[in-house]
C-alpha cells in the first residue's frame, strides 16, 4: 500500500468515528431531537399537502368568505361520539355584519379517505382521495377558517409551506456552491489571490441586505411565480455567501499548515486534491451546523418579502403572503384565524434553531450534552 492510500483510509475511519460520536451526543440533546422531529413532520405534511387538505389551495367557496374555523363536535348528550360537524349558514347581525351559525338539523360525520376534488400528486399520478372530509359540499370543513375569497386557510397553509420550507434548502445549496470554492481558494493560496477575493467579499458585504432584497424583488414583479421563486433563491445566495466564505477561509488558513496537508503534498497531491480531498472534509462539521442555523433566517426573509407584496404572488401562496392578509388591526380583530400562518413560521423557525443547536453541541467536544 502507498502512503497516500493509507492516509485516505485513516481519514475515512476518523470521519466515520467522528460522525458516530456526533450521533451519540445528539441523541442526548432533548431540544435538538424535538426540533428535528418537528422539522421532519413539517416536511412530511407539506409533501402530502394535496392529500391531507380536503380542498385545493385555490378552490374558492364564495358562500364562505371569511368563515371562521369549523367547529368539530366530539360529544353528544354528554357522551363521546364519532367526530361530526354541522352545516354552516350565513346571516347578518344587528350591526349588519356577516355571521355564521350552525344548522343543527343534521349532523355530518367526518370521514377518512373520502373522495373529493381531483389533484395531481407531484405530477406522478392523479387522485381524488383526501385524508378527511364530510364527503358532501353541504358541510365543508375549514379547520383554519377561510380568507376573503372563501379559500380554505388550512389548505393554503399546507401548500404555502412548500414555498416557505423549500426556500431555505434551495438557498443553502446555491450559497454553498458559491461560498465553498471561494473560501477554499482564498485561504489555500493566500497572497494576491486572497487579497483580491477578500476585497470583492467586503464590497458585497457592504450592501444593506433588506433594501437590496426589495430592489431586486421589484425587478421580477412581472415574472411567473415559479421564476420569481428561483430568483428570490438566487438573491439570497448572492447576498449571504460572504459570511460563510470568510469563516471557511479562516479554517483553511489554519488547516493548510497541518501535518496531514503537508504529507499529502509531499506524496504528490495537487492543489485541487489537497483542498477538496483533505481540507474540505475537515470543515464538514462546521458546514452542517451553519446550514441548519441559516435556514430559519431565509424562511423569515422570504416571509418578509412576501408579506410586503414583493415575493410570491397570487394564486400561489406562502406563509408570508398568507400573513399579509392580517396587516391591519381590523382584520386581526375580526378574523384572528388569519394569524395562523404566523404560528407555523414561529414553530418552524424555533424547530430549526433547536435542531441546529443540537447539532452544534454534538459537534463541539467541549460542550456537555444531556448532563453527561
Amino acid at each position: 500500500m502507498t502512503e497516500e492510500y493509507q492516509m485516505e483510509e485513516r481519514d475515512k475511519r476518523e470521519s466515520r468515528s467522528q460522525l458516530k460520536r456526533m450521533w451519540r451526543r445528539f441523541k442526548r440533546h432533548t431540544l435538538g431531537k424535538v426540533g428535528g422531529v418537528i422539522v421532519l413532520l413539517m416536511f412530511i405534511v407539506v409533501f402530502l399537502a394535496n392529500f391531507i387538505a380536503p380542498y385545493n389551495y385555490s378552490t374558492q367557496h364564495r358562500d364562505y368568505a371569511h368563515a371562521p374555523p369549523t367547529k368539530i363536535h366530539f360529544t353528544e348528550n354528554g357522551h363521546l361520539t364519532w367526530p361530526y360537524v354541522y352545516a354552516t349558514e350565513r346571516d347578518y347581525n344587528e350591526y349588519y355584519e356577516m355571521v355564521y351559525t350552525e344548522d343543527k338539523s343534521k349532523k355530518y360525520p367526518i370521514k377518512f379517505f373520502v373522495k373529493g376534488e381531483q389533484y395531481s400528486f407531484w405530477g406522478l399520478f392523479s387522485s381524488q382521495i383526501h385524508l378527511f372530509g364530510t364527503g358532501t359540499k353541504k358541510a365543508p370543513i375549514f379547520l383554519f377558517g377561510t380568507d376573503t375569497f372563501g379559500r380554505g386557510l388550512f389548505s393554503r397553509t399546507l401548500w404555502g409551506g412548500w414555498i416557505s420550507l423549500s426556500i431555505g434548502p434551495f438557498a443553502l445549496v446555491t450559497t454553498l456552491i458559491i461560498a465553498i470554492p471561494i473560501g477554499l481558494l482564498s485561504g489555500f493560496f493566500g497572497g494576491w489571490v486572497d487579497m483580491f477575493i477578500q476585497r470583492i467579499t467586503e464590497v458585497v458585504m457592504a450592501f444593506p441586505k433588506l433594501p437590496l432584497w426589495l430592489a431586486l424583488a421589484l425587478i421580477v414583479q412581472g415574472l411567473p411565480s415559479a421564476y420569481r421563486f428561483f430568483f428570490i433563491v438566487g438573491v439570497f445566495s448572492l447576498v449571504d455567501w460572504t459570511g460563510l466564505s470568510r469563516t471557511l477561509r479562516g479554517m483553511v488558513l489554519s488547516a493548510r499548515e497541518e501535518d496531514y496537508v503537508m504529507a499529502a503534498k509531499a506524496v504528490g497531491a495537487g492543489h485541487g486534491r489537497a483542498m477538496f480531498r483533505h481540507i474540505l472534509p475537515n470543515t464538514t462539521t462546521y458546514l452542517v451546523v451553519v446550514s441548519t442555523l441559516r435556514i430559519p433566517g431565509w424562511i423569515i426573509a422570504e416571509a418578509t418579502i412576501s408579506f410586503l407584496g414583493l415575493g410570491i404572488k397570487e394564486p400561489q401562496t406562502s406563509w408570508g403572503l398568507l400573513l399579509s392578509q392580517a396587516n391591519n388591526l381590523e382584520a386581526i380583530t375580526s378574523y384572528p384565524w388569519l394569524l395562523i400562518p404566523g404560528v407555523f413560521i414561529v414553530v418552524t423557525v424555533l424547530a430549526f434553531n433547536f435542531f441546529g443547536d443540537g447539532i452544534r453541541d454534538a459537534a463541539d467536544p467541549f460542550t456537555t450534552v444531556g448532563g453527561k
